[in-house]
């Protein structure tokens, strides 16, 4: 049986935190029915300070663990019965540290399994109802380390990358039947990707790494870096205006500071400037 759905109906993952909560938030003023998915739904307390707001009902908490097919299959039963949906914000991820060499395979596979394959897995649960419809939109959240690598996050700018790869293909293919596919690319911002959504290799944090001092140099620059982080909600609000755009005109939209200037700069330096500086920067040089 569908249930009949008036309403605008939108789908977020990752919506416990970060980008996704704020996300769910302006959705839901917006006008929207969110399902706000996360794999502990427990977590939903983060929207109860908002529960005396007219729109709070609009969100509703659904299970959904990204890495998981079973539970994708669960979910795609549940927005099957709604029978529509306007909007998909791949937003679930994670990163992982370390360096090459020491990264287990397994370790890779698990960035994979939520960045990227997760990131699949539910977006063709919505592209019937889409395409059905002659109208979504898809809006990945993929990263600067989507478009620049930085050495020890091979895992994370790998899957940034794959992800980047993938929506590219699949704006082609969906275009024609009304759905509009989007990239937002943050930079450095105040959310938990750098602090509980980051795991480094267990390896690389031992002193007897040969990489450890480096490992060190990486962190202590990510340290220094904490006051200039951006505002989350800066990368929330931009989603939720491309959500209710007409189209969306283009693939991929980069947000925060320095990061259209580090685009910028790999496109005109040549690759061994642009090493040096990193390099440099890092001590390493």
């Amino acid at each position: 049986m569908v249930i009949m759905v008036q309403s605008k109906v939108a789908v977020v993952t990752g919506a416990s935190g970060g980008f996704g909560s704020l996300t769910v938030v302006n959705l839901a003023k917006q006008g929207y029915v969110v399902l706000a998915a996360m794999r502990d739904v427990s977590k939903v307390s983060v929207f109860e300070p908002f529960q005396n707001e007219k729109w709070y009902k609009q969100i509703i908490p659904v299970p959904l663990d990204v890495t998981k097919e079973e539970s994708i299959r669960d979910f795609q039963y549940y927005i099957e019965k709604i029978g529509r949906c306007d909007v998909l914000v791949n937003n679930a991820g994670f990163a992982l540290g370390g360096f090459s060499e020491e990264i287990q395979m397994s370790e890779y596979r698990d960035q994979f399994e939520t960045n990227v394959f997760g990131v699949m897995g539910v977006t063709q649960t919505v592209l019937p109802l889409m395409r059905q419809q002659r109208f979504g939109k898809v809006i990945n959240v993929s990263s600067i380390s989507g478009l620049f690598g930085f050495p020890g996050l091979s895992p994370y700018v790998s899957s940034k990358y794959a992800l980047e790869g993938y929506s590219e293909s699949l704006r082609l293919e969906v275009k024609p039947f009304g759905i509009d596919v989007a990239l937002v690319e943050p930079g450095s911002y105040r959310t938990n990707i750098w602090s509980s959504g980051r795991v480094v290799t267990e390896q690389s944090l031992k002193k007897d790494s040969p990489y450890f001092d480096y490992m060190e140099r990486i962190e202590q620059e990510l340290k220094n870096g904490e006051d200039s982080l951006g505002d989350p909600q800066e990368v929330a609000d931009l989603i939720s205006q491309l959500a209710d755009r007409k189209m969306i005109r283009n693939l991929r939209y980069p947000v925060g500071k320095g990061v259209k200037g580090m685009v910028k700069a790999k496109t005109i330096l040549p690759w061994s400037a642009l090493e040096k500086l990193i390099l440099k920067k890092l001590k390493r040089i």
